[in-house]
């Protein structure tokens, strides 16, 4: 289920865990494509028959793939309202923990870490990105990061994110 809250509710949840979203297998299919949209062709990737033989036993998804499926996976989880644009200012304390194996499925569990105004009616908010991915009943923390978000209030909302002057 979906949180849906306020952008001006947002500094009150500080520290809530926001939810997971639905768990999403990863294919061949979706690390081929990212291959060629990064020209990123290593073995690892994309060669199923040399990735058996390599030390994850089969192909294995780029940790960028996993990455650039936070703003999807965080849509499942929560909705701000009163919002007109969100800006992706970056992550920081990126960790890539486990490969995430073709085949495996993945999830996305968040938090929210602080949100506090910025100038011109923006709210930045940090939201602590978890993904698990689970294959043949195991289980295991692929990639931890903070995603620092610029949320800009929408007009009729402007003045109640607005720092002092």
């Amino acid at each position: 289920m979906t949180l849906t809250v306020h952008v001006r509710e947002l500094p009150e949840m500080t520290g809530q865990h926001l939810g997971y979203s639905a768990w999403h297998e990863i294919t061949q299919r979706q690390v081929d494509l990212f291959a060629d949209a990064t020209w990123d062709h290593q073995w690892i990737h994309v060669d199923p028959e040399r990735a058996a033989e390599g030390p994850y036993g089969g192909t294995i998804a780029h940790g960028f793939l996993t990455i650039s499926l936070a703003p999807a996976l965080l849509s499942e989880i929560w909705q701000v309202t009163g919002v007109d644009l969100a800006v992706n200012q970056g992550l920081s304390e990126l960790r890539f923990r486990n490969p995430v194996a073709v085949g495996a499925r993945l999830r996305l569990g968040a938090e929210l870490v602080s949100a506090r105004p910025r100038p011109r009616d923006f709210l930045e908010a940090v939201i602590r990105l978890t993904f698990d991915a689970s294959l043949a009943e195991q289980r295991q923390r692929t990639a931890v990061a903070n995603l620092v978000v610029l949320l800009h209030a929408a007009p009729q909302e402007a003045g109640a994110q607005r720092e002092p002057a």
